[in-house]
């Protein structure tokens, strides 16, 4: 299959070695795959925060860039849930009927990785070997928005020589949720201390999760208490091999 990724701008920008890793994992599975350089932002921090008009042009350049693509995976379930939850609305309120059909031609080809290999390629041991002690967060949007249910836990157990721990009230938000954390700090940080203290109580080396955002949020409490607790997109996790252990 020819694979378009969209690593959205925050991956892009701050965490590269995710979208490498996706790149590695799918060719290692078969794939061919590409990188629109065209592309950029999602638009959800502008239509999160009220700048609903501002979004329109960055959806017209998605369906511009990905339009063709026979399938578009990210490594992000908040993003992809911008997609999939926003972007008819914003299409709508665009008042434009070309759009509006671009975008509902696009929605079902776009996925997050886990979702992706389990539900579209039914895939479940992608040949992964990574021997440490690991809990899972579900972030939010992976959960509530596009429903990928235990798709990542799926992969995560047949994954060689790990150990894979629960996470306690894993299903509890980190606090995160893009500018919510700056609007609403002193929540944020309450919801991040509960979320960093059932981590740490699994003993884990790694707390892995599907958006690099949450996991951003959650690094910095767990780095700030010198924890040891490293944290690890799903995806370089799927895309270790015992060659590069």
């Amino acid at each position: 299959m020819q694979i378009s990724l969209f690593i959205t701008c925050f991956n892009d920008t701050l965490f590269p070695e995710t979208g490498k890793a996706m790149v590695q994992l799918l060719e290692r599975l078969g794939h061919q795959v590409d990188f629109p350089l065209e592309q950029t932002c999602c638009g959800q921090m502008h239509y999160n925060t009220g700048y609903q008009e501002e979004t329109i042009p960055l959806v017209r350049r998605f369906v511009e860039v990905f339009g063709e693509a026979e399938a578009v995976v990210a490594p992000s379930a908040s993003c992809v849930g911008m997609v999939r939850e926003f972007y008819s609305k914003v299409a709508e309120r665009a008042g434009d009927p070309e759009l509006a059909n671009a975008v509902e031609e696009v929605i079902p080809r776009v996925f997050e990785l886990s979702e992706f290999l389990v539900k579209e390629l039914g895939i479940e041991d992608v040949g992964a070997y990574y021997p440490h002690r690991v809990t899972y967060h579900p972030t939010c949007h992976s959960l509530r928005v596009l429903h990928v249910g235990d798709a990542p836990l799926i992969l995560l157990r047949n994954v060689r020589g790990i150990d894979l721990v629960e996470l306690p009230a894993a299903e509890q938000c980190c606090g995160f949720g893009g500018t919510f954390a700056v609007k609403n700090a002193d929540t944020s940080m309450a919801m991040l201390g509960d979320k960093i203290r059932h981590i740490k109580g699994t003993g884990a080396e790694v707390c892995a999760a599907a958006d690099n955002s949450c996991l951003m949020h959650i690094g910095g409490a767990l780095k700030r208490q010198r924890s040891g607790v490293e944290p690890v997109h799903l995806a370089e996790i799927l895309a270790s091999t015992e060659e590069t252990e």
